[in-house]
C-alpha cells in the first residue's frame, strides 16, 4: 500500500489575499485544498513542515494525508508560491484526491547495476533522458519509484518505458510510443590533443620571436661593408 506523509493543518476563516497576509503575520503558511468536487478549503500550516518537504525534493509526486481540524484528506502538493526576494514559501496549493479516481503523478526512476553495464565499462556515458516519468495511477497503488536495469546495456543501447520495472499498476501519460528513458552514449573524446595544442602554443610563439633577431644579422653585416 502507498505511504502517505502526514501534515497537520487548520482551516482559515478569512480566504483571499487579506486572510493570507494575516496568516503569515501569525507565523503560519497559508494554503488551500481543492478538488474532488468539493468546496476549496483555505488552510494554515506550520512553515517548517512545508520546508521539510521542499528540502527532500520530489514533493510534486509525494502523497500527503492532510489533517485539517481533525478531518483527514489525501492530497498532492501541486504548487508552491515563493517570495520573489527571500525565496521563502508564501502559499501552498493541495489537490484533494477522490476515492477511486486516478491521478496524474510523476514517479522517480532509479537506475540499477551501473557497475556491470558493458557499455559503461567501456567508457560509455549514461545519458538520462527522464529522471521521472508521469503516469496515471490509483492513489493507493502509486509506486515509490520505477526501476531501470542497466546491467545488460552496451554502448548505443537504450532503456524504454517497456523495460522499466514496477509499472504494473500504472500507465504512462505518453501512450502513443515506447519512449526512451535513458541511453548509453559513446565515450567522450580524449582531451589530450587539446592539451598538446595548448603546450605547443608557447613554443611556437617563442620561435616566432626569435626569427626577427636572426634576420637582423645579415642586415648588420651589410652595413659594415
Amino acid at each position: 500500500m502507498t505511504d502517505f506523509v502526514a501534515i497537520e493543518a487548520e482551516s482559515r476563516n478569512r480566504p483571499g489575499t487579506g486572510g493570507a497576509r494575516a496568516t503569515r503575520r501569525a507565523g503560519k503558511l497559508p494554503g488551500i485544498v481543492y478538488g474532488a468536487k468539493q468546496t476549496p478549503t483555505p488552510i494554515a500550516l506550520e512553515p517548517r513542515a512545508v520546508l521539510r518537504e521542499l528540502a527532500r525534493g520530489g514533493w510534486r509526486s509525494r502523497l500527503y494525508e492532510l489533517s485539517v481540524d481533525g478531518q483527514k484528506a489525501r492530497a498532492l502538493m501541486r504548487d508552491v508560491q515563493f517570495h520573489p526576494v527571500t525565496d521563502a514559501p508564501q502559499h501552498v496549493d493541495f489537490q484533494r484526491l477522490a476515492p477511486g479516481e486516478h491521478i496524474r503523478v510523476a514517479v522517480a526512476v532509479h537506475y540499477l547495476n551501473e557497475g556491470t553495464s558493458p557499455g559503461l565499462k567501456k567508457g560509455g556515458v549514461l545519458n538520462v533522458v527522464r529522471h521521472t516519468v508521469e503516469v496515471f495511477a490509483d492513489p493507493d497503488t502509486v509506486p515509490a519509484f520505477l526501476e531501470a536495469d542497466l546491467g545488460a546495456l552496451d554502448i548505443a543501447d537504450a532503456i524504454r518505458w517497456s523495460d522499466l520495472k514496477g509499472t504494473e499498476n500504472v500507465r504512462p501519460t505518453i501512450a502513443e510510443r515506447d519512449f526512451v528513458i535513458a541511453t548509453i552514449a559513446p565515450p567522450t573524446k580524449s582531451a589530450e590533443p587539446a592539451a598538446d595544442a595548448a603546450a605547443a602554443a608557447p613554443a611556437a610563439a617563442a620561435k616566432g620571436k626569435a626569427a626577427p633577431a636572426a634576420a637582423a644579422k645579415p642586415a648588420a653585416a651589410a652595413k659594415k661593408k
